[in-house]
């Protein structure tokens, strides 16, 4: 299922693991797994690929990081289909997704040998591209009815769905908020107009899907496995000024 109508559908480079995610959900729509135990699942899927890095296991990696994408497009299927959405299974979701970015980038950094402060920089990078693009799809979801449970401000924990408890909510919240507030606060002060933007087409968001994270962390797996490895931290790190690219080319077109 998709988080938007139809019409504004996009191809979305990031989301290449949603139709085997689709089949996955359709599969356990009337077992007793949760989308929360397949967030597990991911979290599980993304440990095993930090694990192969440290072993040079790169073909290992490769598959555990589409894994991962697989396993992470299906838990809010699976929650769709069972139609429990929750903000539980939101912000664990990012919450995991944060901490695997920065294990996978710091065992790159530790095999080959880049500085600490490097490895940060190129974290930090990841982290800012995918608040923009999420930043945009938000926008989106929000402005033509599609899929709500993410919010353009997460400045405050929301009310808890009937199937969830506010506390774990509030909780994971204020995890998720420590997690990605800076980010969150960083993209919107560079593009604060995007909230009023009239028209975002479905090009420009296939466009940025490249700095969705199910694309990075495809990057990374073909960086490892042709033997590239050495390059991954500065990519991330010059692949972060495409930001200003794709920010003025959504004030061009929203002129």
């Amino acid at each position: 299922m998709s988080k938007l109508p139809k019409e504004n559908q996009f191809f979305d480079l990031s989301d290449y693991g949603r139709p085997i995610a689709v089949k996955i959900a359709k599969s356990l729509r009337n077992t007793s797994l949760t989308p929360v135990d397949l967030t597990y699942c991911f979290l599980v899927a993304g440990m095993l690929a930090i694990v192969g890095i440290l072993n040079h296991s790169y073909w290992v990696v490769a598959f555990f990081l589409i894994l991962k994408s697989i396993l992470d497009a299906a838990d809010g299927e699976l929650a769709r289909v069972k139609q429990t959405p929750s903000y539980t299974g939101r912000y664990l979701d990012s919450i995991f997704d944060f901490m695997l970015n920065l294990g996978i980038l710091f065992a790159i950094g530790h095999i080959t040998h880049h500085s600490i402060i490097m490895t940060l920089f190129a974290f930090f990078g990841i982290q800012l591209q995918g608040t923009l693009y999420n930043y945009y799809y938000v926008i989106l979801r929000n402005k033509y009815d599609g899929d709500t449970t993410s919010r353009i401000f997460e400045d405050h924990a929301p009310m808890a769905f009937e199937n969830e408890k506010q506390q774990n909510v509030t909780r994971l919240f204020t995890i998720y908020h420590a997690c990605y507030g800076v980010f969150d606060k960083i993209i919107y002060r560079i593009d604060p107009q995007a909230i009023k933007s009239s028209y975002l087409p479905n090009w420009f968001m296939t466009l940025v899907s490249i700095f969705g994270l199910g694309f990075q962390l495809l990057l990374i797996g073909l960086f490892l496995v042709v033997g590239y490895k050495e390059y991954i931290i500065p990519f991330f790190i010059g692949y972060t000024l495409l930001i200003f690219a794709f920010i003025g080319l959504r004030k061009f077109i929203n002129r």
